[in-house]
C-alpha cells in the first residue's frame, strides 16, 4: 500500500483489526515480521495517551523531550514553546507533572506539540476522541489547515463522519489485511453494513433510554415541553464563549444567545421547534453594508447549516454608526441533530458577500449537545410532520 505525499487517508475497522499496530509499524515503535515499511520526510505522531511524555516531568519539561525528538533544535523549542502552551491551554497545570494529568490534558499537550514540530507527516490514532469540544474545534482546524498546505495524514477513527469529513481516501483493515481501500464515502458504505450485521448490544440500547428517561425528569424550567416532546432530541447548552478569534478590530461581537420563540433565553433546546439565534455586537468605526452571520459545526468541524444577514438586506445595506450596538436574529426551526457535540461560529462583517472585511470572528461561540436523537441517518434530521406504517388483511393484487 502506498500513501502518497499530501494525501489524507482514513484507516477504519473493528477493535483488533490491526489499525493502532500497523500505525506503530510505521512510526518505527513496533518491528514488522514481515514486509518494509518507507517513510519520507519527517513523520509526528499521536498514538496512545501518554506516548512520548516522562509522567514525573512537568507539561513545560515535556516539550522540548517531546519536540527534539521528532527532530528540533533547542533553540527552535525555545522560539515554539510559547506557541506550544498557548496551543494546549492548560493553563497552570503546565507546570505540574504530567502524572496528574486527566486524559483530555495529556492529549492537548501532546497534539500541541505534534502541531509545532514541522512535520511533513502526522499519524493520529483515535486520540481526539477524548478532547473537549473547544479543543477538538482547534485541532480539526490545524489538520484540515495541514492538509491544505500538503501535508500527509493518517487518520485513525471509528467515526465514519470525521472520516468523511476529513480524508480523501480511505482504508478499510480486517484480521490485519486490507478488507477495502477506496474512497471514504464507499468505504463508510461497506464498513458501517458489516457492522450492523452484528447483534443488537441489548444492554447499551437499556442504557440509552435510561438516559433519555433521567432527562425528561431532570431540573428545568422546560421540563413539561421535554417530557411531552414527541421528537426526542434534547440540545443542552454547554458554555458560551464571546472572545473573539480574529478580525479587522472594526466591531466586537459581545453576546450570542439562544431564545425560545418568545424571546426568552434558554438553555435546553429540542430538535424541531422554533427557536431564536441572537448575535449583538458593539461598533468601533462607523461600517456600511454590516454582514452578521453564523454557521454550527459538528465536532471534526463540518459545516452543517448557518446563514447570514446580507441577501435579506441585499438592497437595503445596513449602516452602523460608530461607538454603537447591533443585533442580528435569526429565527429558524431547529434541525434533528445526532447524537455529538457541535460549535457554533459567529462572525460580523462589512461589504457584500463577494467581497467583504471580517471585522471579528469567533470560533465555537456557543456549545451544545444533542443528548438524545431520533435521527436514523445523515448528518442531521428534519422534523417529521407525520409518519404512518400501516397493515392490512387485503392484499394488493
Amino acid at each position: 500500500m502506498t500513501v502518497r505525499r499530501g494525501e489524507t487517508v482514513g484507516i477504519v475497522g473493528r477493535n483488533g483489526s490491526g489499525k493502532s499496530t500497523l500505525l506503530s509499524i510505521i512510526c518505527g515503535t513496533l518491528a514488522a515480521t514481515s514486509g518494509e515499511v518507507e517513510v519520507n520526510g519527517r513523520l509526528a505522531a499521536l498514538l496512545e495517551l501518554g506516548a512520548g511524555l516522562n509522567p514525573e516531568l512537568t507539561g513545560r519539561e515535556n516539550i522540548p523531550l517531546a519536540a527534539q525528538i521528532y527532530g528540533l533544535s533547542e533553540d527552535a523549542v525555545r522560539e515554539r514553546l510559547d506557541d506550544i502552551i498557548a496551543f494546549a491551554d492548560i493553563a497552570d497545570y503546565i507546570d505540574q507533572p504530567v502524572k496528574t494529568y486527566s486524559s483530555g490534558m495529556f492529549t492537548r499537550l501532546a497534539f500541541a506539540v505534534i502541531a509545532h514540530v514541522d512535520a511533513d507527516v502526522l499519524v493520529i490514532d483515535e486520540a481526539l476522541a477524548v478532547g473537549d469540544a473547544y479543543f477538538v474545534q482547534k485541532c480539526m482546524r490545524f489538520l484540515r489547515g495541514f492538509c491544505e498546505s500538503g501535508g500527509t495524514l493518517l487518520f485513525v477513527s471509528h467515526d465514519m463522519g470525521s472520516v468523511t469529513a476529513l480524508c480523501d481516501r480511505a482504508v478499510w483493515l480486517s484480521a490485519g489485511a486490507v478488507r477495502m481501500d477506496g474512497s471514504p464515502k464507499e468505504i463508510a458504505n461497506g464498513y458501517l453494513a458489516d457492522l450492523y450485521e452484528m447483534p443488537t448490544d441489548s444492554a447499551a440500547t437499556r442504557a440509552e433510554v435510561g438516559a433519555g428517561k433521567a432527562l425528561a425528569s431532570a431540573p428545568d424550567p422546560r421540563q413539561a415541553l421535554l417530557a411531552s416532546s414527541n421528537l426526542r432530541n434534547d440540545l443542552r447548552i454547554l458554555s458560551y464563549d464571546f472572545d473573539g478569534n480574529f478580525g479587522a478590530g472594526g466591531a466586537k461581537i459581545v453576546d450570542v444567545e439562544f431564545r425560545d420563540e418568545h424571546g426568552e433565553a434558554i438553555s435546553w433546546l429540542l430538535g424541531g421547534e422554533i427557536v431564536r439565534l441572537t448575535i449583538r455586537a458593539n461598533a468601533m468605526k462607523s461600517m456600511h453594508g454590516a454582514i452578521i452571520g453564523f454557521v454550527v459545526k459538528d465536532r471534526t468541524g463540518q459545516p452543517l447549516f448557518g446563514d447570514n444577514t446580507h441577501l435579506t438586506y441585499l438592497d437595503t445595506p445596513v449602516d452602523v454608526a460608530n461607538d454603537s450596538c447591533v443585533e442580528a436574529l435569526f429565527e429558524f426551526r431547529m434541525p434533528v441533530m445526532p447524537k455529538g457535540t457541535y460549535a457554533v461560529s459567529v462572525a460580523i462583517s462589512e461589504g457584500t458577500q463577494a467581497s467583504h472585511l471580517v471585522h471579528d470572528w469567533i470560533h465555537d461561540a456557543v456549545v451544545f449537545e444533542s443528548v438524545s436523537t431520533s435521527v436514523a441517518k445523515g448528518l442531521i434530521g428534519i422534523p417529521m410532520e407525520n409518519i404512518k406504517l400501516e397493515s392490512s388483511v387485503d392484499r394488493n393484487p
